[in-house]
């Protein structure tokens, strides 16, 4: 295998018939379906030469047989190819549908650590673009599969009932249209699809964080930039789209050489055999409208390879993903933590990517019930990591973290991410309705859970007076909340589930002075008996802390309430 690649096309292939097994019923009709429509192709021209031949008087049997049978053809053609493409389609959707879900949850258990490296609209193009381009194969690449081998086979053999020798020019024009072309066209494109693909998903990247970021681009005068930079994205996209263009075409027009050919040898073949002096002119003949037809047939799998070059790039994208080890990973049978009394890290040592360059090392802590710990430091020195390892999104690279007592990585994940809220600078606010964003961690909450929740927040009379209250969509809204406003949104979900520690991460930080202090003041009231831990370079953020904490060089060390 081409070192450049992940994965062979054989195992691909194997791969995505695997995937397509839920649904072998349904993909073995259309098969049928197609190969019976192609056969019928073959029927038709065969059946139209006969009719030819004993209208003039050189073939025996009915001319009206040979034209009923003709009819029965093209009505198999016609409803083998309607079954074939709804049926297909059907099965192929259904597939996709479940892939979708599929790679969800794969990328749910990679994030946050095995996706940091990648870009956000690279993701979102391996989950809805690459997935669709994937259907491809279930939907058109299966039935020539096998249409391509059954085909031949049917030719060769009404060739060798004529004479062997028409069997012998054929088939070494089969396997080079049938075998040899494709293998070839496979391999020589198929870096250009996977380069067409990746390109896509650099501009579709670079789409959204325009779309994103398109107020600081207005502010700052970075739009006439950022232009350019889409528009030399475009350029590449357009030099690998000509590239898969040129080679398209040549696997597509490349073969109709070997068309010709067969047609020639065919002719050929009968030439040589009426000057021996075995004459055939109906089989000849029929041979010739046979192989034509069967030759049209099975030059599709050629336009079939062309467009599968951008479907295995895109298959290998997903399969890359979705083979991806998570960086942490359950135990067979994790044990409940029960209400978390006590937190302690011993000795942890940490790292991201270069193990010269710890983030933390030899880092102690122990937290107690009921505390509120503020953490300060210069920014990248680690704050952010310590809560990172509390909810577990990655595993300590050396010491242990133990809750009750209990090894982290003993616990059950659900349970842990259940009995440690986090709540961040910025609440994300999804496109349904309010009331369904405060019920994120809870879905199944009933209404008067929601408006309590909301009420703890300080948050009821304000969605009071939305259009919709509760039911207000956020789409129509979520871009006019302010930041108090979502980040009381962020707090209604924590009460809302109620949990043992709340992790805060510079939560006032798009606070003005006067949010900052509403806030504070709705937390002190309503999670007075929850374990708090704030990370923060405000220090009015911390004020209410019974202690604050300083990291620096990877280590912990006790400051009083001054920051001193």
């Amino acid at each position: 295998m081409n070192k450049r690649f992940r994965y062979s096309i054989g195992y691909m292939t194997r791969r995505l018939l695997r995937i397509a097994s839920p649904v072998k019923g349904t993909l073995t009709v259309s098969t049928i379906a197609s190969i019976v429509g192609n056969l019928a192709q073959m029927g038709l021209m065969g059946f139209g030469a006969m009719l030819l031949m004993s209208s003039v008087g050189m073939a025996g049997g009915s001319p009206w047989l040979y034209g009923g049978l003709m009819a029965v053809s093209a009505l198999l053609i016609v409803s083998g190819r309607y079954v074939e493409g709804v049926v297909s389609h059907a099965g192929a959707y259904k597939l996709l549908a479940s892939m979708r879900v599929h790679l969800f949850e794969t990328i749910r258990k990679l994030a946050p650590a095995c996706l940091m490296d990648r870009e956000r609209g690279d993701i979102l193009n391996i989950a809805v673009s690459d997935i669709e381009t994937v259907e491809f194969f279930f939907a058109h690449t299966i039935g020539p599969m096998f249409t391509v081998i059954i085909l031949p086979c049917v030719t060769l053999g009404l060739a060798l009932l004529y004479n062997p020798i028409f069997a012998a020019v054929l088939m070494p024009v089969y396997i080079i249209v049938s075998v040899v072309f494709p293998m070839i066209a496979v391999k020589a494109g198929r870096g250009v699809g996977m380069r067409y693909r990746t390109r896509l998903g650099e501009m579709k990247s670079i789409v959204l964080e325009s779309v994103y970021g398109l107020k600081d681009i207005q502010i700052f005068g970075f739009g006439a930039k950022r232009l350019q930079m889409v528009q030399d994205k475009n350029r590449q996209i357009n030099k690998e789209a000509h590239g898969l263009t040129l080679h398209r075409q040549t696997v597509s027009s490349a073969p109709t050489f070997f068309v010709y050919l067969a047609r020639i040898l065919v002719i050929g073949a009968a030439s040589f055999l009426a000057s021996s002096g075995y004459p055939n002119p109906a089989g000849t003949v029929v041979l010739s409208f046979v192989a034509t037809a069967s030759f049209s047939s099975t030059q599709s799998l050629t336009m079939v390879i062309s467009s599968l070059l951008e479907t295995y790039a895109a298959a290998e994208r997903l399969f890359i993903i979705e083979d991806t080890e998570p960086e942490v990973s359950e135990q067979g049978n994790p044990v409940s933590c029960g209400h978390i009394e006590r937190m302690e890290f011993d000795s942890v040592g940490f790292w991201y990517s270069n193990p010269e360059e710890p983030i933390l090392e030899n880092f102690s802590l122990t937290i107690r019930k009921g505390e509120k710990l503020g953490i300060v430091g210069a920014s990248g020195i680690g704050k952010s990591t310590v809560l990172r390892l509390l909810l577990r999104f990655w595993d300590t690279k050396s010491g242990q973290i133990r809750i009750n007592d209990i090894p982290i990585n003993t616990i059950s994940l659900q349970q842990l991410r259940r009995r440690i809220a986090v709540l961040e600078q910025d609440t994300f606010l999804f496109n349904g309705t309010i009331g369904e964003n405060i019920a994120l961690g809870k879905p199944d909450a009933s209404k008067d859970e929601i408006e309590e929740a909301a009420r703890r927040a300080g948050l009821h009379e304000f969605i009071s007076t939305l259009p919709e209250g509760y039911e207000t969509q956020m789409g129509q809204m979520g871009a006019r909340l302010s930041g108090g406003e979502r980040q009381r949104v962020g707090i209604a979900r924590t009460m809302l589930v109620d949990p043992d520690v709340i992790v805060m991460d510079e939560p006032t930080s798009s606070l003005d002075v006067l949010h900052e202090k509403e806030l504070l003041r709705t937390l002190d009231t309503e999670c007075g008996d929850k374990t708090v831990i704030i990370v923060s370079h405000r220090p009015s953020t911390l004020t209410g802390c019974t202690r604050v904490i300083r990291l620096e060089n990877g280590r912990a060390s006790e400051i009083d309430q001054c920051g001193k």
